[in-house]
């Protein structure tokens, strides 16, 4: 039996319980959910540096007590020095080393616009230093190595091509570490300690700034001091999906929230009711194919886009996608593209506000680059564009690249607020769909939507199977055979497998209660007061 969280004042979700001490200490502190998320993501930077680092991007899903939601789109464009002849010789982007870190890291520059928007509401900020502080100590002192970075570094840290800086800090006496020791990042805190001092924008503009860009620039990334000085974060209109339940909200290309809205659309027209456990999951697959067609055909950097993302997400859209899907044999369009490794994370305040939020160095350790004298392990988000120059996704100077990030939230017809969210890539929408249908459709309690066994259809971390439906072990023989029945090609995955992606959830009710939920696949709790 799942056990439900509740608290009155405060809730924090996050897949690593010492990022959830982050927030509540902002929040007990009187601080606001911006403020606290702030505090959360210094931290899991830190102590979650397989998914994601203060050289990566993040996107904010912020919805208010009253008024329009806030998303906040911290991503960075690709360098200017990303041109054809930085790439002379390749027909595609490495996945690591300086040619795979190739646009600017966003994630810093979201925190400062999140910041911003706290003092536009009329509240007293509290100081960067109180903000910082526990991703400080945990960097400098060290924090208890968790089971999801031994893995991570079991799957990745051996790797040859790794460079010897990144081996120096992960694998201290070319070893792995155990579960539960100590873990420091030295030249990481230092830089954390100027972020303090000197202000976030100094990531951009200032001394270190200017190491930050020595650093790219002799490691050979196509990234500049220009680049870096010409960076902001902006805050961008949510994409909103009308369903029988409410309203469901989330980000804007070049995410692919409007993937996670559209399944839910289909699934909705097509009136799925949950209560045939294989029927749904089919029905979500085939729904993700439908969504796979239209990000390949639509989704990049809205300035090379020529629809309305708003548009995809018609009643007449919807329809038509979801007039496409057989409810008894599946359909052999729409491959997935790729793992992602990230990190969602949820916060509500007494004020009213509530933060869907997730940051992301894209795969397991981003492209591997730390820089030298920062200890800034750099994203490799860039490898999302392709070097042919009639694709949707092609590599331009100053365009942001696709990204799977898509932080989601929605107002149901009763009064609740639901912000919720997964890492996982091609995993997020689906993820996404399984949480919000078990828990506003088929009426599961919170936690219980995010235990139950799910699945993700296309590649994973450790399988790069484009078109094999990957299920945990704990779905019934019978759901399994169905699934089969229909056409899917099955891999059966470990009971609790982190393939799935780590998911949260919260619930702000009508009277002011608020409930959270976690994810157990992840290292992470569900926390109030």
């Amino acid at each position: 039996m799942e056990k439900r969280t509740f608290a009155s004042r405060g809730m924090v979700v996050t897949p690593h319980h010492l990022a959830t001490q982050s927030a509540l200490k902002i929040l007990t502190d009187g601080g606001t959910a911006m403020e606290a998320m702030v505090a959360a993501a210094a931290t899991i930077a830190v102590v979650y540096p397989h998914m994601n680092s203060i050289g990566g991007d993040g996107f904010w899903l912020i919805v208010p007590p009253s008024g329009d939601y806030v998303a906040i789109e911290a991503c960075g464009a690709a360098g200017s020095l990303a041109t054809d002849k930085f790439f002379e010789g390749f027909n595609k982007i490495p996945f690591k080393g300086p040619k795979s870190a190739v646009t600017v890291a966003g994630t810093v520059g979201g925190w400062e616009e999140a910041l911003k928007y706290v003092t536009e509401c009329g509240y007293p900020r509290l100081s960067l230093s109180k903000l910082l502080a526990d991703a400080i100590t945990y960097a400098e002192e060290g924090f208890p190595v968790s089971s999801s970075l031994i893995e991570a570094l079991e799957k990745f840290g051996l790797d040859d091509t790794n460079s010897q800086e990144f081996r120096n800090i992960f694998l201290p006496n070319g070893t792995i570490p155990t579960e539960g020791e100590l873990f420091r990042q030295k030249d990481l805190a230092k830089t954390l300690k100027d972020l303090s001092r000197n202000g976030l924008n100094s990531f951009y503009r200032g001394d270190l700034a200017t190491l930050i860009a020595k650093d790219m620039a002799s490691l050979g990334m196509p990234i500049t001091d220009t680049d870096l000085a010409n960076y902001s974060a902006i805050r961008r209109t949510p994409l909103r999906l009308d369903h029988s339940h409410g309203e469901i909200i989330n980000l804007p290309p070049p995410t692919q929230g409007v993937l996670s809205l559209s399944i839910l659309g289909i699934l909705d027209k097509l009136q799925i009711d949950g209560r045939h456990e294989g029927q749904f999951i089919h029905a979500t697959v085939e729904a993700t194919k439908q969504a796979f067609l239209l990000r390949d055909q639509h989704i990049t950097d809205p300035r090379y886009m020529n629809v309305d993302a708003q548009s995809l997400l018609s009643s007449h859209a919807i329809s038509k996608m979801a007039s496409k899907i057989s409810l008894n044999q599946i359909s052999s369009n729409g491959k997935g593209e790729g793992p992602g490794d990230t990190i969602w994370m949820g916060v509500m305040d007494s004020k009213g506000f509530s933060v869907s939020f997730i940051q992301s160095t894209y795969q397991h350790f981003g492209s591997g680059v730390i820089l030298p004298q920062t200890g800034i392990l750099w994203h490799n988000r860039g490898i999302s564009f392709s070097l042919k120059s009639d694709h949707l996704r092609s590599l331009v100077p100053g365009k942001k690249p696709f990204h799977t990030l898509n932080p989601a939230a929605a107002r149901l017809n009763d009064g609740r607020v639901m912000i919720y969210g997964t890492r996982g890539g091609d995993g997020q929408p689906q993820t996404q769909a399984a949480i919000f249908h078990r828990y506003v459709f088929q009426g599961m309690n919170l936690q219980k939507s995010i235990s139950e066994p799910r699945w993700v259809y296309g590649p994973t971390t450790g399988r790069y199977y484009s078109d094999y439906l990957q299920l945990e072990s704990r779905f019934s023989n019978e759901t399994i055979e169905y699934l089969k029945e229909r056409g899917h090609k099955v891999v059966v995955l470990p009971p609790f497998s982190e393939e799935v992606g780590h998911a949260g959830a919260l619930v702000r009710y009508p009277n002011g209660m608020l409930e959270g939920a976690y994810d157990p696949r992840s290292n992470g709790n569900a926390a109030g007061f």
